[in-house]
């Protein structure tokens, strides 16, 4: 449906898991089959393209080593194009939108641009092909701790300047003994972090502040609900997204 509103349409970044269509989420398959414009990746399956609504315009702009359709530049660009033209976008990316995924990049350009954006997180490829071929990737004998990297990162660049951002499962109670081993570790105390408590439901709360703020915000978290911690510099994304949201809402 062309977007004949003055004001532009809406972007949803929607996960498409690790191939297999009925890995896909309910919430990504009533978005997908909503859609008036698709933008997917190369690795989105021909069965969950079938899901796709007839009348929806679809468009290819996948990126495989050595074959790129298009820059991530002229995808945001596209992006941004197709929200002032169309109520509701729909930008289709295998596995997670923000693993590996550049949906930050996308969510960051498309804000600036004063467009609304939704996440619609998948099973991430870790997930999905561990599963599949019956890995645990956690496990309380082997292994309590999982690192995601990219091959294509520039290891020993990457290394110097960036620190891993670290998630941390069932860690309200251990934030005080979080916070000092990895002040011990040599992280700076002005590294970003989030609480998440009861993340993806109507009551989700979200507590935001640097590492040193840590132990406090999880004493100010006192529902009983499960609780995620994330510490790196991404986490500063939820505490502008806080901003955001306060800013428009006092509008």
């Amino acid at each position: 449906m062309k977007n004949t509103q003055k004001q532009p349409g809406k972007v949803w970044l929607v996960g498409g898991g690790p191939g297999d269509p009925e890995l896909l989420t309910i919430k990504a398959m009533r978005v997908i089959s909503q859609a008036d414009i698709v933008l997917y990746d190369s690795l989105i399956s021909d069965e969950i393209l079938d899901m796709l609504p007839q009348k929806c315009t679809r468009i290819h702009v996948g990126k495989r080593c050595g074959a790129h359709k298009m820059t991530q530049s002229d995808i945001q660009k596209l992006l941004l194009t197709s929200a002032r033209k169309y109520a509701r976008v729909v930008r289709l990316k295998g596995g997670d939108p923000f693993i590996f995924g550049r949906g930050g990049e996308e969510l960051e350009y498309l804000q600036k641009h004063g467009i609304e954006v939704d996440i619609v997180p998948g099973i991430t490829a870790a997930g999905g092909c561990a599963a599949a071929a019956k890995i645990p990737l956690t496990h309380r004998q082997y292994g309590n701790a999982l690192m995601l990297d990219s091959g294509h990162s520039q290891f020993g660049e990457y290394q110097k300047s960036q620190s891993p951002t670290r998630v941390f499962y069932m860690g309200v109670k251990q934030a005080g003994m979080i916070t000092a081993s990895l002040l011990s570790e040599g992280l700076s105390d002005s590294t970003p972090v989030a609480l998440i408590a009861n993340g993806t439901l109507p009551d989700q709360e979200v507590h935001t502040g640097v590492l040193m703020d840590l132990p406090f915000l999880a004493e100010r978290y006192s529902g009983a609900g499960p609780a995620l911690i994330i510490v790196g510099e991404v986490a500063a994304f939820a505490a502008r997204n806080q901003v955001q949201a306060h800013g428009e809402a006092v509008a």
